[in-house]
């Protein structure tokens, strides 16, 4: 993928090259955007006695107000609003020729200004002693964050509007997160990841994704600032007769012009302090704002990935791909679309710069899946010296015979089944029926030299390995779990178009000793073998173990009757874990095949046995050095574990039932080192948490996923991939190896300079690796809380979703880091979309209206102590607020439209998530109502720390500080 590079100037695969009527390129890196019209202005001389201050033509002005205008009225996206804010002033130094004299209407004083005004009085006194420094200190900290004169954008990113680019060596460079990030004037996009099923691979495609992506060159530009309102100019009165001057003198037989007012000569008075002001919560950035912009200026055309220079939408936009040779950001979004050219200018930006990468992100269904590209027995063509993959940006020469690498210029052989003749502009003439030389996403279909130890893949196998301790047979998990795979079993991933799933299944149960299950087809009942060595774990058998469900469903169906009966009565409380997934890795080893292993387990290991574990939950140690203690693995056993995992293609998914200290940190290494998933149900009670557990459970079994993949990123000359972050394993510094691969899984690249980059050519990324068993998209994600740390927080709740964050998308740090807080009872009952999300703060909750929180874990339902008796009936089938039971987690279910309307939000948020989000509804002034408020990240935390507007201020002095 090119950051700096135009696509070649070919179509896309098969079809002519696309023209969008009234597509809009936006200014961006230099290019020139659309400017306002231009008022011409005399030398300026200080304020015009006379003259009312007018907007120059062109500009919209709103109504006069009390204060400044709100910076979030500015388009973050318009790059003509933004260009008329900064190229030309609020105040003119008078009259233009153009511009007349406006007639006042009659309900406003005749002289009144029309430019808005400063929200604090003016204090006028021409005469008196210079103000002191406390008046200074009093004015200073009264500032508001946009100016009234001449507003400056405040900084760029996420909820920032648009960001203010200085002159710079070439070009500018937003700030940016990974949310994606945004040019001078436009504003970026969040893609809303949609769960729609992608289109299966052939089953010997060994490579998922060779994905080009070229990040535009750049340079830097200065920090951003946000500005303050500039004094308020002493001015004169306004007189009897509407003239502006001096005030006169009292005249003989009348008073004053009004009380208080100042007798002309008289002595000043002493100097009047300056009253507080109030920072307005609707003129700072807004994240909401940011979005609402992004997602009503993209239109309905395609997002085209050939257009130099342009930002992809927001992760909280829906939006469609048009692939033109860079690849889709579904699979790769960069925390910054501006690269740096050099080190130093990297440094001061102090902005990451890394990629995000979804090797098999799920597609909307208006989307194609990647083409496969076929070479045959000889593979697909690589350079010779870095093994770059075929791309858009190599450059054929000597008349197509040659081609030089894009990523270290070296110059390769074309093999005579390649070659093709190049037309008059140096590309080839078949370029548009080649995907690997038009597109920026493609699938390569691997040869057995690709392959582990030069063969074709086994299909995989799923291990169901089950706690029947005391605490699993008394919660009743055990009950549901086997009840639930009689019918979860027929719903196993299936290769393309298959019929029926080729994925073999086994069974296995445990507490201080494994049990093992014979459910061969021809057998009338299960055989259990026990083994009771569990320093050295070992498979007791393999005809029989691993089964096809079809073949084998009478046997299996008996055995998940019989389980809950056979341990109904055990006293058993004390568990293994690291035998047993030891010995499903056997299992697989033995069976010769990848797979998962799907663990369900509710204690702390304290068994006899490897990894055995102790209970550390010291909160003592929280908030002091020690702390990092509790958040690392008690020991190396699991890490050593995983290693053997990975080199198996064994891939592990952790579900865990506790009601106590587990240990979460340590449990958690293998799956987060093979590709797995970890689930967490505390306190778990089937009545009460079975609809969570189910339906992550059938996401989990139903999704495909591909194993023992390894993965490589490749750039061009000028940048490295310096360090990697997410669920994966690497035994070197280049190779990213994955036991398992599922579509919501991604890898965090980081990079760095290792020269200067050429503007022209831009740098270059290129994704691509290896990929064994059946294998395409599925889902997973994570949520979190606003500040972690503090005593309030248990180290297993943040030891999760430390673990957890790593390997979450774009689209799920959104809502991770900036809940979603939706008004139910404003928008109309019968709308049919969600409706406007407001800024998560407790200034924007009334106590009239109802509010759906989601943070990508749970979705909070707050209900205000003044609903109207109708809303609450109509949603709880209760007579009042009182009555509402504080904590239901289900809405009854009610035949009104209020009621179909937010059981059917609910439905479509959950839908958006990969992970179950329960609901939780909480009162106001409720006990649960300071859970719900943790959530509300505008505001301060209970533990501690500062609320957004503390946060936009500190950073409003640190910039300028920098900057004087």
């Amino acid at each position: 993928m090119n950051v700096n590079q135009s696509a070649p100037p070919v179509p896309p695969f098969g079809q002519p090259q696309p023209v969008y009527p009234g597509y809009h390129q936006s200014s961006y890196g230099g290019q020139p955007g659309p400017t306002a019209p231009h008022i011409p202005y005399g030398a300026y001389n200080g304020p015009v006695p006379g003259y009312q201050q007018t907007p120059p033509q062109g500009v919209s002005r709103a109504p006069p107000s009390s204060g400044p205008p709100p910076a979030s009225t500015a388009q973050a996206a318009c790059g003509q609003a933004a260009y008329a804010q900064l190229g030309q002033g609020d105040v003119q130094n008078g009259p233009s020729s153009t511009v007349q004299m406006q007639r006042l209407p009659g309900s406003q004083p005749f002289g009144s200004p029309l430019a808005p005004v400063v929200s604090q009085p003016a204090v006028l006194q021409p005469y008196g002693p210079p103000p002191t420094s406390a008046q200074v200190t009093a004015q200073l900290a009264g500032m508001q964050i946009s100016g009234a004169a001449a507003p400056a954008p405040p900084p760029s990113g996420l909820g920032y509007g648009p960001p203010t680019s200085l002159a710079s060596a070439s070009g500018s460079f937003p700030n940016s997160g990974l949310y994606g990030s945004y040019p001078q004037g436009q504003a970026p996009p969040l893609s809303q990841t949609q769960g729609h099923p992608g289109v299966q691979p052939p089953q010997r495609s060994a490579l998922p994704l060779a994905s080009s992506f070229t990040p535009p060159s750049s340079g830097v530009s200065q920090p951003n600032h946000v500005s303050s309102p500039p004094p308020q100019q002493p001015g004169y009165q306004l007189q009897q007769n509407g003239s502006f001057g001096p005030a006169r003198g009292p005249q003989p037989n009348y008073g004053s012009p009004y009380p208080g007012a100042p007798a002309f000569g008289s002595q000043p008075g002493p100097p009047q302090p300056l009253p507080p002001k109030r920072l307005d919560p609707d003129a700072i950035p807004s994240p909401i704002q940011v979005i609402e912009d992004d997602r009503n200026n993209r239109g309905s055309e395609p997002f085209v990935t050939g257009v130099r220079g342009q930002v992809p939408p927001l992760v909280t936009t829906n939006f469609l791909v048009k692939d033109q040779g860079n690849a889709s950001p579904r699979y790769i979004r960069c925390t910054s679309y501006n690269i740096p050219c050099t080190s130093d200018m990297a440094k001061q930006a102090q902005v990451p710069l890394a990629a995000v990468i979804k090797p098999l992100a799920r597609l909307p269904p208006e989307e194609a899946s990647p083409y496969v590209v076929d070479h045959g027995e000889s593979g697909p063509l690589r350079c010779n010296r870095c093994k770059a993959y075929m791309c858009p940006f190599m450059q054929f020469v000597e008349g197509g015979r040659r081609f030089q690498c894009c990523f270290c210029s070296c110059v390769n052989d074309v093999p005579p089944q390649y070659f093709q003749h190049l037309d008059h502009t140096g590309k080839r003439v078949d370029a548009y029926d080649r995907p690997e030389l038009s597109l920026g996403s493609y699938e390569f279909l691997a040869t057995v030299d690709y392959c582990k130890n030069n063969k074709f893949p086994s299909p995989p196998a799923f291990i169901f390995m089950i706690d029947v301790s005391y605490n699993a047979i008394r919660t009743g998990l055990v009950r549901l779990l086997c009840e639930e795979l009689k019918s979860l079993l027929d719903f196993l991933p299936r290769e393309g178009g298959a019929e029926e799933s080729a994925v073999r299944v086994g069974f296995v149960t445990y507490n201080k000793v494994l049990h093992f299950y014979n459910v061969k087809s021809s057998l009338a009942q299960p055989q259990m073998m026990v083994v009771s060595d569990v320093a050295d774990v070992f498979v007791p058998l393999l005809d029989g173990f691993l089964v096809n469900v079809n073949e084998s469903r009478a046997v299996i169906t008996s055995l998940l009757d019989q389980i809950p009966e056979m341990f109904a009565d055990t006293r058993e409380t004390e568990t293994v874990f690291a035998p047993v997934i030891q010995a499903g890795m056997e299992a697989l080893k033995a069976a010769e095949c990848a797979g998962k292993l799907f663990l369900f387990h509710t204690s702390l290991p304290i068994a006899e046995a490897p990894g055995k574990l102790k209970n550390r939950d010291d909160r003592k140690l929280i908030n002091t050095d020690k702390e990092k203690t509790l958040f690392q693995p008690q020991t190396g056993a699991y890490q050593t574990l995983a290693k053997e995992c990975v080199a198996q293609g064994c891939c592990v998914d952790l579900f865990l039932f506790p009601n106590q200290y587990v240990d979460v940190a340590t449990l958690s290494v293998v799956p987060q080192l093979t590709g797995g998933s970890v689930y967490k149900y505390a306190c778990f009670q089937a009545e009460n948490d079975q609809e969570r557990f189910l339906s992550d459970l059938r996401r989990d079994v139903q999704k495909v996923v591909g194993f023992d993949a390894v993965m490589r990123v490749r750039t061009s000359t000028g940048i490295r991939a310096v360090d990697f972050f997410g669920a994966f394993y690497m035994s070197n510094t280049t190779d990213v190896e994955l036991a398992g691969l599922d579509g919501d899984k991604t890898v965090t690249v980081e990079f760095k300079h290792d020269d200067r980059l050429n503007e022209e050519s831009g740098a270059l990324l290129q994704v691509a690796g290896q990929r064994q068993g059946p294998g395409r998209k599925c889902g997973m994600s994570v949520s979190g809380y606003k500040k972690a740390a503090g005593k309030r927080v248990r180290s297993g709740e943040r030891g999760l979703a430390e673990e957890l964050v790593t390997s979450i998308d774009v689209a799920e740090t959104n809502v991770f880091f900036y809940p979603r807080l939706l008004p139910l009872t404003k928008s109309p009952i019968e709308s049919t979309t969600e409706p406007p999300a407001v800024r998560a703060s407790e200034e924007r909750l009334s106590s009239g209206d109802i509010y759906l929180l989601e943070n990508g874990l749970n979705l909070f339902l707050w209900v205000g102590a003044s609903v109207q008796q109708g809303v609450v009936q109509s949603l709880f089938s209760v007579a009042s607020f009182s009555q509402i039971t504080s904590g239901l987690s289900v809405l009854p279910v009610l035949d009104n439209p209020l009621s179909k309307k937010v059981r059917g939000l609910i439905d479509s948020l959950r839908a958006q998530r990969s992970r179950y989000m329960k609901l939780i509804v909480v009162k106001q002034e409720d006990k649960l109502e300071m859970l719900f408020k943790h959530f509300l990240v505008e505001d301060k935390s209970l533990s501690g720390g500062a609320s957004y507007v503390d946060f936009l201020c500190h950073m409003h002095k640190e910039i300028r500080q920098l900057l004087s």
